[in-house]
C-alpha cells in the first residue's frame, strides 16, 4: 500500500531548513526533511556563532534587516537561554575611520529600532582605564560598548530539527534527493540514504528548497531547472587563536577598507577573529581559508591588539560558504544578507515548490513563519503563528537562570566537575537530566573519550541527536575536537560505528 504524501518536504537541513521543517509540524502538517550530510553541516556550522542585528547594515540603509534582526535577539534568547547569552562588544574608536558622531548615532539607532527590553544598551569606555583596553594599542583611548548575542550555531539547528522530530516529523540526515519530478497534485521525490546506498520513494504535496548554496544546484539537477543562478556565494573564513583577553566582552574592529572583524572570547581559553567576504566559485562544501585570509585577518586584528597575531598562534581555522540571494551588488560585503522566497507553480499541478534564496541565522525563525503563510495559503490550512513564545529542547528555564540550573545539576550529580557540569548545561540546558537519567555515580557515566567526553553523552547524541561519526559529535554538536587527541578521536569514532552496528 502506498503511503500518503507528505503535506510538506523540505531539502536541507541547515538553519533554515530545520526552522521550516519545525514550524510546519507544530501547526499540524505531516512533514519530513532531507539533509545529504549532517545537519548544520554546510553554511550554519561555519559562522561567527552571533544573533545580532548587523550594526554594519545601518551604513547601508537596511532599516527593515536590522530592525527585524534586533527584535529577533531577544526572541531567541528566551527561547535557547542554554545555547545563546548576551555578549557585550567593544567599538574601538579609530581616529583615521568614521566619526565619533556616526558612531554615537548608528549605535542610538541599534539600541532603538528593535524594542531592546533585556540587553543592555550602549555606553562610552575610557579604554585608557577599562579592562578592555588592556589588550589593545595605546592609541585607542575611547570607544563605545553595545549588547547582541553569541549563539552556539549548531545546536540551534539541532534542535530545531530535534523539536521538529518531538512534533512527528521525519529527519533523514545523509540522504541525498536525486530527483524531482511533478505530478498533478504532488511531487515524487527520489531518495538515496548515502551511507547504505539504499533507494527509495516518497510523495509530497510541497516542496521547500532550503538547501543554502545547494539551491541552484538542487533547481539544475534534480527539477530540471536551467535558469540562471539566484545566489552569490560568498566566502567566509575564521581563525581561531591562544586567548587574546581574558575579560568576557568581544571587540568589533573597523579596518581601512571599510569591512569589520570581531574577536571573540571562544570555548574558555581561545579567541575567534573574523570573518572574511570574497566571491567563491566551486563546490560549497569544498572551500577552505586561504593564505591571503589568513593573513588579512592576522593583520586586521594586529592592528588593534598590542601583541600581534601571527600564523604560529593559530590552533584552528574554518571556512564556510553563505548563500546570498544575488542583488547585483559589486562588492561582496555589500550583498544583501536579505532572504527572498520564490514560487514555482506549473499550469498544470497544484504542486508547489516554494525556493529560499539567502537568510541570516538571526532571522530564521521570521523567515519560517513567512514562509508558512505562503504554504497555508496553498495547502488551504491556517493555524496561529506559535513559534515566537516556544522554547526549544532544553530551553524551559529563565534567561538569567543558567547559573541556579548550573547549580543544581552539581548538586544532584556532585561526582560532575563544575567545569563539566557548566559544559553539559550550555550545550543541553534541562535535557541534562534525560541524559543523566539513572546515573547515580561516576562509574555510570561510562567510558571517558577524553577530556570530560562519557558515553552517557555519546549515547545520548546518537540516539537522539542524529551523529553517525566523531566529526559529527566533535566538530558539530561539540567543539571537542578542540581538545581530543587523535587517537582519542579514532577510538570514538569506533564505539560509534560499533553502537550503529549493534541498533541497525
Amino acid at each position: 500500500m502506498t503511503a500518503p504524501p507528505y503535506d510538506v518536504f523540505v531539502i536541507g537541513g541547515g538553519i533554515n531548513g530545520c526552522g521550516i521543517a519545525r514550524d510546519a509540524v507544530g501547526r499540524g502538517f505531516s512533514v519530513a526533511l532531507a539533509e545529504m550530510n549532517d545537519l548544520a553541516s554546510g553554511t550554519s556550522s561555519w559562522s561567527t556563532k552571533l544573533i545580532h542585528g548587523g550594526l554594519r547594515y545601518l551604513e547601508q540603509y537596511k532599516f527593515r534587516l536590522v530592525r527585524q534582526a534586533l527584535i529577533e535577539r531577544e526572541v531567541l534568547w528566551a527561547s535557547a537561554p542554554h545555547i545563546i547569552r548576551p555578549l557585550r562588544f567593544v567599538l574601538p574608536h579609530h581616529s583615521g575611520l568614521r566619526p565619533a558622531w556616526l558612531l554615537r548615532m548608528g549605535l542610538f539607532l541599534y539600541d532603538h529600532l528593535g524594542g531592546r527590553k533585556y540587553l543592555a544598551a550602549t555606553r562610552v569606555l575610557d579604554m585608557t582605564t577599562d579592562i578592555c583596553g588592556q589588550p589593545l594599542k595605546p592609541l585607542f583611548r575611547y570607544g563605545f560598548e553595545y549588547s547582541d548575542c553569541w549563539v552556539d550555531d549548531v545546536r540551534l539547528v539541532v534542535l530545531n530539527a530535534r523539536d521538529a522530530a518531538d512534533r512527528g516529523a521525519d529527519i533523514f540526515t545523509r540522504t541525498m534527493v536525486t530527483r524531482l519530478v511533478r505530478h498533478a497534485d504532488y511531487w515524487q521525490i527520489s531518495l538515496c540514504d548515502a551511507t547504505t546506498g539504499l533507494t527509495r520513494e516518497v510523495r509530497s504535496r510541497l516542496l521547500v528548497n532550503a538547501a543554502g548554496p545547494w539551491v541552484d544546484q538542487v533547481l539544475a539537477k534534480t527539477a530540471g531547472h536551467n535558469d540562471r543562478p539566484n545566489l552569490r556565494l560568498v566566502q567566509g573564513s575564521h581563525i581561531v587563536v591562544k586567548q587574546r583577553f581574558t575579560h568576557d566582552r568581544a571587540y568589533i574592529f573597523q579596518n581601512a577598507d571599510k569591512r569589520i572583524i570581531f574577536a571573540i572570547p571562544y570555548e574558555q581559553d581561545l579567541t575567534l577573529i573574523g570573518t572574511t567576504d570574497r566571491d567563491y566559485d566551486g563546490d560549497p562544501g569544498r572551500a577552505e581559508i586561504t593564505a591571503e585570509e589568513t593573513d588579512y585577518l592576522c593583520q586586521a586584528a594586529s592592528a588593534y591588539f598590542r601583541i600581534p597575531i601571527g600564523r604560529d598562534d593559530i590552533v584552528w581555522r574554518f571556512s564556510g560558504v553563505r548563500a546570498l540571494f544575488d542583488d547585483g551588488t559589486g562588492k561582496a560585503q555589500e550583498t544583501t544578507r536579505d532572504y527572498l522566497l520564490s514560487d514555482d507553480i506549473a499550469a498544470d499541478s497544484t504542486a508547489i515548490l516554494i525556493n529560499v534564496f539567502g537568510g541570516k541565522i538571526t532571522t530564521y525563525r521570521t523567515l519560517a513563519e513567512t514562509l508558512l503563510t505562503r504554504i497555508e495559503a496553498r495547502l488551504g490550512r491556517r493555524q496561529p503563528a506559535w513559534t515566537k513564545n516556544a522554547t526549544l529542547p532544553g530551553g524551559n528555564f529563565p534567561i538569567t537562570g543558567k547559573a541556579k540550573l548550573t547549580s543544581d545539576l552539581c548538586a544532584q550529580f556532585p561526582f560532575l566537575r563544575s567545569q563539566h557540569a557548566a559544559r553539559l548545561i550550555n550545550a543541553y540546558g534541562t535535557l541534562c537530566w534525560q541524559i543523566l537519567k539513572g546515573v547515580r555515580q561516576r562509574r555510570d557515566l561510562g567510558r571517558c573519550f577524553g577530556h570530560d567526553l562519557t558515553a552517557v553523552e555519546v549515547d545520548y547524541l546518537i540516539e537522539q541527536e542524529w551523529v553517525t561519526t566523531a566529526d559529527d559529535l566533535l566538530w558539530r554538536r561539540s567543539k571537542l575536537g578542540l581538545r581530543l587527541s587523535l587517537q582519542e578521536k579514532h577510538a570514538l569514532d569506533d564505539y560509534i560505528q560499533d553502537r550503529l552496528s549493534a541498533t541497525a
